[in-house]
């Protein structure tokens, strides 16, 4: 706290320190927030390319039009902040676009390029903003609460109503919307948040709840509110705390593979108690507003209330490292014991979904990341491009499952990109941090300046980056548009105010600036890159689109129509092995073994380091007779894929050995 905020009168600094309020501007929170939530209930999980493209196609579009109106009639600063940032984010853009050249799927690159590119526009989106409605951050802050509210809300009722929302659920852990149960937990006034830590909870999001704990922290060290903020979240933790306990030891909202009926009764007493815990934060919260209104607290009685809580804080470790201390390892061992958990990657097998695993410490991170850290070994400069890691993953895993993601950002980007990859992505985390932490004035021209109301708001941005980032680093939340764009909009936001003491100036005669050639220009130019961005998001899914339809054509026996449908999905995406695929299964349909030997030919030549395209290849030869030739190419499979099973039951085949 600033030697003069600690100097202010009691009052007149409660008075002054007020919490945004939301409904001051109802519409744009709203807007925030139905925005938000839309994209995180449309986007999901991130891996249907089809939601995806939809949601990557909506944030072009927007942000540029936002940037263009910006560039015409935005207000303007001292200094372009945030441009730095976006450089940067851009040459990461620039970095991912150029891997498809290298990478081993060139198709999955150019996903993840688009992915990116639709990343850069929401942090552009959140300049722009910034730039057109700077005194709007109290409703970015209340979409943000609005949309977490809508997910977790919406998540909570597939467990009320399990039948209606969720019937074929297996899994007791909560992963709707997103279909994954730690994005669920990072979406996570009183009665809001309480509800969001019911549904943190029932994630059994230990990811989750190490990034709230850190964004919390930075919170409270940052803010001088802190009592305040430990009244909210006490009592709505408290409150939804016992409801999330109480779950945990209802069997039929914390066991996998629950019949339907069971998981309804169950739903209907957890929907019971979550308007209870509601009805009773609302009283609590109003109480504790209407007491602190009516007869603020004196800073002395604000002194022992912190001094008491700092003493709490304190107690936590030290009551962890006494029941170290006094358990079965004891102290040293618990600690040995933990570390190899966390670490090892062959010792995290038995973690299960249950309630348990909150404070259960290994994972089976640590076998993704050790298998991200070989192939990073192996391609240490430039990785073996976007997307690349689920492919080349086969070549050194130890088990047969199946991992799109190594499960961290870090150790994703080095087996993606290499050490350049993660060296932009370090440039580019110093640059917006030095542009956040200035908005916030932890150094920069209002370090010493009042904590006025934006300057808290900057603050509880910051917070909700610093969540994003975190989670981030030990999950793959990265790839789910819900929890990306939240964070990142809000991270281009901060990058772009600038000091919060420099205020945003409006210009006098917006119509003049229309009639500046050299912004016209620029806003236009502005709206054709995102034009260009959107065309080249949509195609690889155009390309999904008349692949399907090229089969529902050899379906129907038009064979010369699919043959002409395919032949322009694949130059609608000549990157895709699928399409290539498709076209070989046309063929033989056909009766053109010759043509779809060249097909899967082709799809071998085209990602040689896949294992499922030398598969392909064998199981056709095989099936037209050609044993050598499909032993031949599912050895290839086999070096690049050793535990696929239906490799080995190829080899087996081919070789006369079953």
């Amino acid at each position: 706290m600033s030697s003069h905020a600690a100097s202010a009168d009691p009052r007149a600094f409660a008075g002054r320190l007020t919490l945004p309020r939301v409904a001051a501007e109802p519409l744009a929170t709203v807007a925030f927030g139905a925005v938000l939530a839309a994209i995180a209930l449309e986007g999901g999980g991130g891996l249907q390319l089809g939601p995806v493209t939809k949601v990557e196609l909506a944030i072009d579009v927007i942000a540029g039009g936002l940037t263009a109106a910006a560039i015409v009639v935005g207000g303007h600063t001292r200094r372009l902040w945030g441009a730095l940032t976006l450089t940067l984010m851009g040459v990461l853009v620039a970095l991912t676009a150029a891997s498809i050249t290298w990478a081993v799927e060139p198709s999955g690159a150019w996903t993840e390029a688009n992915r990116t590119l639709s990343y850069l526009a929401t942090m552009v989106a959140g300049v722009a903003l910034v730039r057109l409605f700077p005194h709007r951050w109290p409703s970015l802050l209340g979409g943000v609460v609005l949309a977490s509210v809508t997910v977790c809300g919406y998540a909570l009722l597939t467990k009320v109503f399990p039948g209606a929302l969720n019937p074929d659920e297996i899994y007791a852990r909560l992963r709707e919307p997103f279909g994954y149960w730690n994005a669920v937990g990072l979406m996570a006034a009183y009665p809001a948040l309480g509800l969001l830590i019911v549904a943190l909870l029932l994630a059994y999001s230990r990811g989750a709840l190490l990034a709230l704990a850190v964004g919390c922290a930075l919170w409270f060290a940052v803010v001088p509110l802190r009592l305040r903020g430990v009244a909210v979240l006490a009592t709505s933790a408290f409150c939804g705390g016992l409801v999330g306990f109480w779950a945990f030891a209802s069997n039929p909202l914390s066991t996998d593979n629950v019949a339907l009926a069971d998981r309804a009764s169950g739903g209907h007493e957890l929907g019971i108690a979550l308007v209870a815990m509601l009805l009773v934060l609302l009283v609590a919260g109003l109480g504790i507003g209407f007491a602190s209104a009516q007869r603020a607290p004196s800073l002395e009685a604000r002194r022992q209330a912190g001094v008491l809580v700092l003493i709490v804080l304190a107690l936590v470790p030290v009551a962890l490292v006494g029941a170290l201390a006094l358990s079965s390892r004891g102290l040293g061992g618990s600690l040995s014991n933990g570390w190899t958990n966390l670490t090892d990657p062959h010792a995290n097998g038995n973690i299960t979904n249950s309630p348990d695993r909150l404070t259960a410490v290994g994972s089976v991170r640590a076998r993704y990341w050790n298998e991200a850290l070989k192939i990073a070994k192996a391609h240490k400069a430039l990785g073996v491009g976007a997307g690349g890691y689920a492919t080349v993953r086969p070549r050194y895993r130890t088990d047969t499952l199946d991992v799109r993601h190594a499960h961290g950002y870090v150790v994703q980007t080095l087996a993606d990109l290499g050490a350049v990859g993660m060296g932009v992505s370090l440039a580019l985390l110093a640059a917006w941090l030095a542009a956040a932490t200035r908005t916030v004035g932890l150094w920069g021209p209002g370090r010493h300046g009042p904590w006025t109301p934006e300057r808290v708001g900057m603050a509880s941005l910051l917070a909700i980056c610093v969540v994003f980032g975190v989670h981030s680093f030990v999950d793959w939340t990265w790839f789910v548009p819900g929890n990306a764009v939240l964070a990142l909009l809000c991270a281009g936001w901060l990058a772009g105010r600038g000091p919060t003491v420099e205020p945003i100036v409006r210009r006098e005669a917006p119509r003049k600036a229309v009639r500046e050639p050299w912004r016209i220009g620029l806003a236009l130019a502005a709206v054709a890159v995102a034009v260009v961005a959107a065309w080249t998001s949509w195609q690889p899914q155009r390309a999904v689109a008349e692949g399907s339809d090229a089969l529902g054509s050899a379906e129907a026996l038009h064979f010369d129509q699919a043959r002409a449908q395919i032949a322009h999905a694949e130059r609608t995406n000549p990157l895709s092995v699928d399409l290539l695929f498709q076209q070989a299964a046309i063929e033989r349909a056909d009766g053109n073994a010759a043509g779809a030997r060249s097909a899967l030919q082709k799809a071998v030549l085209n990602e040689p380091a896949n294992a499922a395209t030398w598969l392909a290849l064998a199981e056709f030869e095989l099936s037209e007779g050609r044993k050598p030739q499909a032993l031949s190419a599912v050895g290839s499979a086999l070096y690049l894929d050793p535990r696929s099973q239906e490799a080995i039951t190829t080899y087996l085949q081919a070789s006369g050995r079953q």
